[in-house]
């Protein structure tokens, strides 16, 4: 019993210690951010609550299909979600500060505005550290996940992409120098690359076909629903980070084509990372 429990802790230390590192290697684009920076004092309370709770829910489940520790319950995989979000915010908050990003001026507020939202990634980082740096690569719950958990799992990883670029000025430049049929082949090829990436490439870990589905079935249910998670996913991501405010309607579909992109790569890439 001794030497099983034993056993046990130190797995968990090792996936803990991988759970740092992956917090870091996934989230220090986002810490090199000026936009992230200042987002913190920016975002109003409601936008954070909403972002905070939505990014544990989503750590959470990446924590019961492929967290860095297996998860028996979805119990489990509440604790290793909010465990993951702690790495992460020791992690952001100690990055921050060693790279001066932090100081007494900023007040309480601010400070933990810009931690609390740049832990969300460092988070999913954290959770997606067992199958990057794990021996034999993962061994989660992912390759028997059904339907929605398949569908859960391409929105985690459309979120993820999708985080290191919304925030950015950017995506509102891109936007405006797009003219209509720029925006419409920005579309379609978002689809025709989520498809070749998820079923057709042949990358390791990639979703086999399902058993006697046709092309369109499988169109139609996990390519057009994965693109269209994709386009929710940037829509709401937009109006996290504040980049809806004052915009048409018009203007918001375009930004969230744009930011689909990214976002639909992240998708099709998922079972790759997580």
């Amino acid at each position: 019993m001794t030497e099983r429990q034993g056993g046990t802790n130190r797995e968990y230390a090792v996936g803990l210690a991988r759970a740092f590192a992956g917090a870091l290697i996934f989230a220090f684009p986002l810490m090199m951010t000026m936009e992230m920076w200042w987002i913190g004092f920016s975002i109003t309370p409601l936008r954070l609550l909403v972002f905070l709770a939505f990014g544990l829910a989503v750590l959470a489940g990446l924590a019961y299909y492929s967290g860095f520790e297996p998860a028996d319950t979805p119990l489990d995989a509440v604790l290793d979600g909010f465990t993951a979000y702690g790495v992460g915010f020791i992690v952001v908050g100690l990055a921050l500060w060693l790279l001066g990003m932090l100081n007494a001026d900023m007040g309480w507020r601010g400070s933990m505005g810009m931690i609390a939202i740049q832990a969300i990634p460092a988070g999913m980082g954290a959770v997606a550290a067992r199958k990057q740096f794990g021996a034999g690569g993962g061994g989660g719950r992912e390759d028997r996940a059904g339907y929605p958990a398949q569908l859960f799992l391409m929105a985690a990883g459309g979120l993820f992409i999708a985080f290191n670029v919304a925030p950015t000025e950017e995506m509102i430049l891109i936007t405006f120098s797009m003219s209509p049929p720029q925006l419409l082949g920005l579309m379609a090829l978002s689809v025709v690359v989520l498809h070749l990436l998820v079923y057709t490439v042949g990358f390791g870990g990639q979703e086999q076909w399902p058993e006697g589905a046709g092309f369109w079935r499988v169109f139609l249910h996990y390519t057009v629903v994965g693109y269209a998670l994709a386009l929710l996913l940037s829509l709401w991501a937009l109006w996290t980070f504040g980049r809806t405010d004052g915009a048409g309607l018009p203007l918001v579909a375009m930004m969230s084509v744009v930011l689909g992109f990214p976002a639909a790569l992240g998708a099709a890439i998922a079972r790759l990372v997580v």
